[in-house]
């Protein structure tokens, strides 16, 4: 059994909750995305499971989740709620164009984010970290020339 099974049944025992086929399900639909999940991209998988699952139920089950210390909701500036799992600490880079998430860790980063505190006399307890721009990706369409109908000519 999965530690995110356990911690799972853990939590939901020591709630006097139930734990069903569907959360299970939710669960291991969850753990098998990589990176961050909105509900509705995890509904789309849990249904080709199982149809009879509705969207309020992967809502419900990722709160449990959030609940329970396995997963933790992001929000990154699109409107649009993500879920990922709880490890260790990282980072965010986030294209403004495609919305590519990139996670990261640098441990020089950590280290000027506690001098600085330590400077204003602040104890960190919890931070997050996300940097906005344009992915390689993007960066290389934008510099592609663009060929007009009208002329014969590459617009750079």
């Amino acid at each position: 059994m999965s530690r995110e099974k356990q911690v799972l049944r853990e939590y939901i025992s020591q709630n006097k909750l139930k734990l069903t086929e569907q959360r299970e399900l939710i669960l291991e639909a969850f753990l098998s995305v990589k990176g961050h999940v909105t509900a509705e991209e995890l509904y789309q998988i849990v249904c080709k499971q199982n149809p009879m699952i509705g969207l309020a139920t992967v809502y419900r089950t990722l709160n449990l989740l959030c609940e329970c210390g396995l997963v933790q909701q992001r929000q990154f500036g699109d409107g649009q709620t993500r879920y990922e799992l709880v490890q260790a600490h990282h980072d965010h880079l986030i294209c403004t164009k495609c919305r590519k998430i990139v996670e990261f860790e640098n441990e020089d980063i950590e280290k000027i984010q506690e001098q600085i505190a330590r400077q204003h006399g602040f104890i960190i307890q919890t931070h997050k970290h996300e940097l906005y721009g344009l992915c390689s990706d993007c960066q290389d369409k934008e510099r592609e020339p663009l060929i007009t109908e009208k002329q014969d000519f590459l617009v750079y």
